[in-house]
């Protein structure tokens, strides 16, 4: 990565990521365990398992469109390095209750817990963008972001590997979420003060006041608000791809929950591969000229993968499992078309984040990705519901890769429309 690979060195940096990696690592680990467990476990209906991967999906993004305006308000006010520590702990508390989830088959508990670990995330969100500009250089901030997205990425890879290799074992899989949540809660601790760069500011506790409030004061920012608007369609795309994923293995391609694994892999190894390119082709600048490009081209591998999954043979009753996947005639282009998506959607997302975290003075800036995330999350529950209604519809996942290719082309609108803007 060009010129930041110092950083996994310094104290003013390697502690945040290391926290922020075991947290998504975790957050994989436990969400994936759960899907999988419920699919291939609890469920033999292939409405009821793409409905369930919807229900908790939605269920996860939900708080990030209720308390994103609170979790601003908290990071721009106090030391970012102590509430890092408070949200950490509480990760501990929370898997404590998923891994009784899994343990039980408990479905209300796992959902419970899922949303607890929406609320965790909805905390920590804002905190991990606005202290990278706190304390790194300018010319630091988008090779760090990059840092933090491919780390993000490696460690989802590593939670989904180990969710597939867990998924039988619930009482080792409930004791390994809460390890790694202890490890984060350690690495957590080592994280440098980040006190609030001004003044304490008025504190607004109502939460659709709070909400538009903070909206409402990035729309006078051309660029900052198309980058919202730009980032808030990838992850739209993400979560019904997401969505996709577990009924598209299980009853299309008659594959087991390790290819299930395998598809959340790819996708991940692929996102961190495009942070750390685009940083290169952008030589540290922080700019939108590759996103229209990028998404398009996403959009071109999305309908690939439509036509491989379309085309894919009929499968007899029993599940195939990772290794006689590999060998299907066309398990090679299923695995292009998905690397391609992700790493075109790495590149299109990371120069965004950037621009959240450099347009507005540090000391709005958790507020700003807290606007950010509100915008993502409301855009994020409509694709999870547009996903569960053309379920209910009798749209198969096959037929809703269509749906996230015509997104990418509003997607790579609102891109085009940043880089007239900024660039």
């Amino acid at each position: 990565m060009q010129n930041v690979t110092h950083l996994l060195r310094a104290r003013r940096f390697m502690p945040l990521f290391a926290t922020q990696f075991l947290g998504a690592f975790n957050d994989s680990l436990f969400k994936q365990a759960v899907v999988l467990f419920v699919t291939y476990q609890l469920f033999s209906n292939p409405a009821k398992e793409f409905q369930f991967s919807a229900i908790a999906q939605g269920l996860f993004i939900l708080p990030f469109f209720l308390f994103s305006a609170l979790s601003g308000q908290l990071a721009d006010d106090h030391d970012k390095a102590r509430l890092i520590r408070i949200i950490k702990l509480a990760e501990i508390g929370i898997m404590v209750v998923g891994g009784a989830g899994i343990m039980l088959a408990n479905i209300p508990l796992m959902l419970a817990a899922v949303f607890a670990m929406g609320i965790h995330s909805t905390f920590f969100g804002p905190i991990k963008y606005a202290i990278l500009p706190q304390h790194l250089r300018r010319d630091e901030v988008l090779g760090g972001t990059g840092l933090v997205e491919a780390g993000t990425y490696i460690a989802i890879l590593g939670g989904t590997i180990l969710a597939g290799a867990l998924v039988s074992t619930p009482a080792i899989a409930a004791a390994a979420t809460i390890g790694f949540a202890v490890l984060g809660y350690l690495a957590g601790r080592q994280v440098p003060p980040a006190p609030p760069a001004a003044e304490r500011i008025p504190f607004n506790w109502h939460i659709i006041h709070a909400s538009i409030e903070l909206v409402s004061a990035t729309l006078h920012i051309r660029r900052l608000f198309l980058a919202i608007l730009s980032i808030s369609f990838f992850w739209t795309i993400g979560a019904v791809l997401i969505i996709i994923f577990p009924p598209l293995v299980k009853n299309v391609l008659g594959a087991d929950e390790q290819v299930a694994s395998l598809f959340i892999a790819i996708f991940s190894i692929g996102i961190a591969f495009g942070s750390v390119l685009i940083n290169r082709l952008l030589k540290s600048e922080v700019s939108a000229r590759f996103a229209p490009g990028s998404v398009i081209a996403m959009g071109v591998f999305v309908l690939l993968l439509h036509f491989v999954a379309l085309a894919w043979g009929k499968h007899g009753p029993g599940l195939t499992t990772l290794g006689n996947f590999v060998f299907h005639p066309m398990a090679g282009l299923m695995i292009v078309a998905l690397l391609g998506v992700a790493i075109t959607g790495g590149m299109f997302v990371v120069p965004l984040y950037a621009f959240l975290t450099t347009t507005v003075p540090k000391t709005e800036t958790a507020r700003t990705v807290a606007a950010n995330n509100i915008v993502n999350s409301g855009a994020m529950v409509i694709g999870s519901l547009l996903a569960f209604g053309l379920s209910s519809l009798g749209v198969g996942p096959v037929g809703q890769l269509l749906l996230v290719a015509a997104m990418c082309l509003v997607a790579a609108w609102l891109g085009w429309k940043l880089h007239l803007a900024c660039d």
